[in-house]
This record gives structure tokens, C-alpha cells and sequence, in this order.
């Protein structure tokens, strides 16, 4: 299976040591570069790099839609894999705005910023009259799981689903970073021409500030996270409209952000006395 390697090692316990052979999940250096000029190089899954770079350059601010690239490719390397995007128009002020290369830990989102009023430019609100039911939610990370063959074989990657109600997970994809989880999952949505406003974005990881920030720049109302949300998250959640379900559960989950969203079967909200 492609971003997988067989790696041998030893398992040592109680009753000694033993050669094992294992599973482990490939990580490389994928460069996005525009117009010739490189933005950003991630460490990611070396899989669905086209969605992990679509994606990227939407959730990034450097194109609004499919309609603004010119050309694409993927382009791989002994050292590492580049997609390469020329851009239709001009898009100079964005990406001069936008400029950084970055190279850090899975799947910082923040490295490099250059200002501290970067890491939290303003977010589009998100208007979506999607409303889910209590117990779609609930069931929606195991529901995940049955979309996870990386997970499956190296127990180390992240993934991110869509799930549309009804319906379920429509689309997922994984990867070692969730942020680039999240980014290839955005990304073939957009390939596949799903509007995000019809489902949720479901998270095996915590909710932190820039799968907020994706989310609302992909345009999905409900992010449902089998972790926690921070306190920054929530704020930008609730600024920005999107319903955020955490903790999530087969029996429950907690709701901290816009529960309007969702059908609670007719439940009352018991008050703390």
C-alpha cells in the first residue's frame, strides 16, 4: 500500500525480546509552489498529494475555486514530491500577502508566519442551513474508522471525513499531519464538486485554530471531533458560524459552538443547579 513502509524492530516485555516486523506510515517533504515560486514545504503522507495541494491552497487563501488554476501537476523527487500550481490572473498581491516557507513539525499550520496578527486573519461566515440529527453525530468518528486502511495498518495517521446527512461519510482521507488530514479532504471535495455547506467535517484529532480556519474557508457549517476543542477555536467557531461537536462518542458527544444545528430529538437542556 502506497504511504506505507515495512520496517523490522524488536518487541520487548516480560517474557523478553522477539523480532517483529511493522507497518509504518511514510512521511516526506511535499513542497506547494505557484507560479514558480515555492510557499510552503509541508512533511505529509506521500498519498492524494493533488488533494492535499488543492486543498492547501484553498484553506490558505491563495485561490478561491477551481477557476483560478491556470495548470497543475504533481512532480516527484528522490528528496521529496512538488505540486506545482500556475494560477490564472493576477494573483501576485495574494501571494505576496500569503509568502512564507515553512518547514517544522507534522502539519504546522502556524509556522512561519511572519506577525502575530497573521495567525488570525478574519473568516468567512458561514451560512449554512444544515441541520444533523443528535445521533448522526454521535455514531460519526466510529463511523470514520471503517474509512481509515492507513490507520488500519500503521495505528499513526490522522483522517478527516465528510459526512452528509443521510448519508454518511462521503469522502474521507488521512494522513500523519491532521492538518494536511484535512487539507486532502477539503481538496477532493473540491475535485469531486461537493458543496461543503451540506455536511460535516468529521476529525479523529482535537479542534484547534487552523482546522477552524479551513473548515470555515471550505465552507463547512459542523466540525465533529473525537478530541477537544481549545478555547481559541471556539471563539473563531462561534464567530464564524460553524457548530463544533467534541468528545464525541457512540453514546454522546458536547456541543460548545452554535447548537442550533442540531436535532436533539426533542430533548430539553437541563440547567446546573
Amino acid at each position: 500500500m502506497r504511504g506505507i513502509t515495512t520496517k523490522p524492530g524488536l518487541t520487548v516485555g516480560r517474557e523478553g525480546a522477539r523480532q517483529i516486523t511493522r507497518a509504518l506510515p511514510d512521511e516526506v517533504p511535499v513542497a506547494v509552489s505557484f507560479d514558480g515560486t515555492t510557499l510552503a514545504v509541508m512533511m505529509a503522507t506521500p498519498t492524494d498529494i493533488e488533494d492535499f495541494a488543492r486543498g492547501f491552497a484553498l484553506t490558505e487563501g491563495i485561490v478561491t475555486g477551481p477557476e483560478d488554476v491556470e495548470d497543475f501537476e504533481v512532480v516527484e523527487h528522490d528528496s521529496g514530491i512538488e505540486a506545482r500550481f500556475w494560477l490564472r490572473g493576477d494573483r501576485s498581491e495574494v501571494l505576496k500577502a500569503r509568502q512564507r516557507a515553512l518547514m517544522g513539525p507534522v502539519g504546522c499550520g502556524l509556522c512561519g508566519i511572519d506577525s502575530l496578527e497573521g495567525a488570525l486573519p478574519d473568516l468567512p461566515a458561514v451560512t449554512s442551513g444544515l441541520r444533523l440529527n443528535w445521533e448522526e453525530i454521535a455514531a460519526a468518528t466510529e463511523a470514520l474508522r471503517g474509512h481509515q486502511p492507513l490507520h488500519d495498518r500503521t495505528r499513526a495517521v490522522h483522517a478527516a471525513g465528510f459526512l452528509v446527512p443521510g448519508r454518511g461519510i462521503l469522502l474521507a482521507r488521512e494522513d500523519v499531519g491532521r492538518h494536511n488530514a484535512l487539507d486532502k479532504l477539503i481538496g477532493a471535495m473540491l475535485r469531486a464538486d461537493i458543496d461543503a455547506g451540506t455536511g460535516a467535517v468529521v476529525l479523529t484529532s482535537r479542534v484547534s485554530v487552523e482546522m477552524v480556519q479551513k473548515t470555515a474557508r471550505a465552507g463547512s457549517p459542523v466540525i465533529i471531533a473525537a478530541s477537544a476543542p481549545t478555547t481559541r477555536a471556539l471563539e473563531l467557531a462561534q464567530g464564524a458560524g460553524i457548530t463544533v461537536a467534541a468528545f464525541v462518542r457512540g453514546e454522546g458527544f458536547d456541543v460548545y459552538a452554535h447548537p442550533e444545528r442540531i436535532d436533539m430529538g426533542g430533548a430539553e437542556i437541563a440547567q446546573n443547579r
